[in-house]
């Protein structure tokens, strides 16, 4: 039997130093998903969005082999069940890609800001983990749970949503040569569209953000997945220690928040702990601040006026609400949740691009209405 405490422990300390690992080189290379998107939008310039797409590529790659070789399996997770929300997956998207824009960055570069000493990320941080709290736990649940998570506007599938259990019967081929071939495909497609531009190669930092980004996802997931999976002694089956979901996770930074605000509500409460995913916010925020020390780069920032701030705190409760509904941000559903080959993953990081290309695309015409 294992030694629970110890194993718990294990988790949550490798949390944290793979939130330092993330925080430290998302600040050094500039790496931001909703910068990645505006980049696109409105300069034509895909620097960002290829580092995005290797890391994507790089957590498929090293997800999927970490199942081939055994160590993991992918039907630990919450993202692989069967339930397949699509109107949740849709809604929680685009309400999050509107969101981020608002309030200037996803959950990650939220993270980073606030260890770089943006005050109006601790802003955001307050309303977005509060928002997600009550999206979980309190009023915005009876949404998202009796509307767009009813069952009537549920798909209850025969097998997990990963593409390889889906198209396992119209191939014909056994599960585990699926797998590996289709995350063999994708991710070299995807890794082949960002590495093979030679504008790419003109930021070094995004081939760097990519790599480490991606490699700290696959990471999480043996970390939760492998060495903190064991039978539980009291109850005989196997779980992962140390995460909230008592199953396998990796980096995602919206509930990850509420759990964090929760733990400070209820800090004398002593079945409230520190988990895998709220070690891993802190680990996040320190990373940054790590290196903004470092480089000389910390500086308090404001905001510039009431409105300014009445957009982030919009944009934080967009993020909150939207990043639960979906299951995911863009670094728990957009790279975490697409490592894993899901269908639910992939149609939230849709909706979340397509959210945040609407907002940028409107915010444009509206400054040029009234600069006209």
């Amino acid at each position: 039997m294992p030694d629970v405490a110890t194993l718990t422990k294990t988790v949550v300390w490798a949390g944290f130093g793979l939130g330092v690992i993330f925080g430290f080189f998302a600040n050094k290379t500039n790496f931001c998903t909703m910068g990645a998107i505006s980049d696109v939008v409105n300069m034509g310039d895909w620097g960002r969005m290829r580092a995005w797409l290797l890391a994507i590529g790089v957590a498929i790659l090293g997800t999927n082999f970490l199942a081939w070789q055994g160590d993991i399996s992918l039907t630990r997770t919450f993202y692989t069940g069967p339930s397949f929300t699509w109107l949740a997956y849709i809604v929680g998207g685009l309400c999050f890609g509107v969101g981020m824009t608002l309030a200037s960055g996803c959950g990650n570069k939220t993270l980073v800001r606030v260890g770089g000493g943006n005050l109006k990320a601790v802003v955001v941080f307050m309303y977005m983990g509060y928002a997600a709290y009550v999206t979980l736990k309190g009023i915005f649940a009876v949404v998202r749970v009796n509307v767009l998570q009813a069952p009537a506007v549920t798909m209850q599938l025969s097998t997990p949503q990963t593409l390889p259990h889906l198209l396992q019967d119209p191939t014909g081929l056994d599960i585990a040569t699926l797998q590996i071939g289709l995350a063999v495909i994708i991710s070299l497609a995807l890794i082949g569209f960002a590495v093979l531009n030679k504008d790419f190669w003109e930021n070094k930092d995004n081939f760097l953000a990519g790599l480490v980004i991606g490699g700290v996802v696959v990471a999480g997931w043996y970390v939760t997945g492998h060495i903190g999976w064991a039978e539980n002694p009291d109850s005989l089956e196997e779980m992962a220690f140390g995460t909230n979901s008592r199953m396998m996770e990796s980096m995602s930074f919206i509930a990850p928040t509420a759990y964090t605000i929760e733990l400070w509500a209820y800090w004398t409460d002593t079945s409230t702990v520190v988990t895998w995913a709220i070690a891993t916010v802190f680990g996040v925020g320190i990373g940054s601040f790590l290196y903004a020390v470092a480089t000389k780069s910390f500086r308090w920032e404001h905001f510039i006026s009431a409105q300014d701030m009445f957009r982030h705190i919009i944009g934080a409760v967009l993020m909150g609400f939207g990043g639960v509904t979906a299951m995911g941000c863009t670094i728990g559903q957009g790279i975490t949740g697409f490592s894993t080959l899901s269908l639910g993953s992939i149609l939230a990081f849709i909706s979340i691009v397509v959210g945040a290309t609407a907002t940028m695309k409107y915010e444009y015409m509206r400054m040029m209405r009234e600069a006209g």
